[in-house]
Parts: C-alpha cells; sequence; structure tokens
C-alpha cells in the first residue's frame, strides 16, 4: 500500500495537557493505593500452625472422591462422561460389564492424576449419576508422582474420610442420592 491511500484512516497522537505529561497525577494514584493496603486487614495465615477457613465449601475444589450408593458399591457407571469432559485428559477409566443388574457397567480401574487436574470441576458436572466430586480437602501433597496418581481405592477411602463432614453435595442441593 502506499501512503496516499484512500482507504488508510491515519490517526494523529493525542496531544496531552499538562496533567498527562506529568507523572505526579500517577504516582498520588499509586500512594493512594498502597496506603489503603497498609491499613487495611492482614488476611495472611502462618500455615500449618494455623488452618486456613473455608467460606464456603460446596463450592470449593480439592481433592476429588468417588462416591458410593446406599448399598456401599461405587455410584460409578462407567459412562467416560468425566474423562471427556476433562480438558486436562487426566482420568482414565476402564469399564467393565456390572455383576449388578441396576447397571450395564462399573469401572473397574478409575484413576485420576491429581498433578495434572486443573481442578475446573467439569468432571464433576458431567457425571450423570453424581459418582464423582471434588472435596474441600486443600492439603494435597506426595512425595513422589505415584503418591500423586489416585487410584479408585484411594478415591473411595477419600470418601470414607469425608462422607460425614462433607456429604455429597447433591443431597445438599436438591437432589436425590
Amino acid at each position: 500500500m502506499k501512503a496516499n491511500d484512500k482507504r488508510i484512516d491515519w490517526v494523529e497522537e493525542p496531544k496531552l495537557g499538562l496533567a498527562g505529561r506529568m507523572y505526579l497525577p500517577l504516582i498520588l494514584g499509586g500512594l493512594t493505593t498502597t496506603s489503603k493496603h497498609l491499613v487495611s486487614p492482614k488476611v495472611t495465615v502462618s500455615y500449618p500452625d494455623q488452618e486456613p477457613e473455608i467460606g464456603n465449601p460446596l463450592i470449593y475444589r480439592g481433592v476429588h472422591r468417588l462416591n458410593k450408593d446406599e448399598q456401599g458399591r461405587v455410584k460409578c457407571v462407567a459412562c467416560f462422561l468425566c474423562a471427556t469432559a476433562c480438558p486436562a485428559h487426566c482420568i482414565d477409566i476402564i469399564g467393565v460389564e456390572s455383576p449388578w443388574p441396576d447397571r450395564e457397567k462399573y469401572p473397574e480401574s478409575f484413576v485420576i492424576d491429581e498433578l495434572r487436574c486443573i481442578f475446573c470441576g467439569m468432571c464433576e458436572e458431567a457425571c450423570p449419576v453424581d459418582a464423582i466430586e471434588l472435596t474441600s480437602l486443600y492439603n494435597l501433597t506426595g512425595r513422589s508422582r505415584e503418591e500423586m496418581i489416585f487410584d479408585k481405592e484411594k478415591l473411595l477411602s477419600v470418601y470414607d474420610a469425608t462422607k460425614d463432614k462433607e456429604p455429597m453435595k447433591s443431597t445438599q442441593l436438591g437432589g436425590t442420592v
């Protein structure tokens, strides 16, 4: 294109006034923000000496758990919707034919790589039977990568550890068990 082409709209740089050419208004704005933070209450928690408070555990996204039904069986029906919805591709399921008459399949193997997980909650949203949930457990640590790969037994043990403190969300939100 040429400089005198009619399709080009030339924009003139705006002329700055006195306030725009001086740094004083910007410096005063920054000092105002800093002084507001100096007098505001501190929210720092000295973890692990002091446990942080989670405002609403219903909306917090922590460690996963596999829920159990009334008969103590895993609620998962191996439909693979959670693995399909997962943007991090951290869920692996191997489904087999179910020995129970109320479902076609159940997971022989259910594995979540917690190090790959971004804790977005898409697996929880995609599950049609509310089999997988994110709990309010936040202290997820491990010494090796293998410790951070949660298999079906470990996910069910998280359910056993949290079922009394955190009942299934579907029952709290008005759903059925």
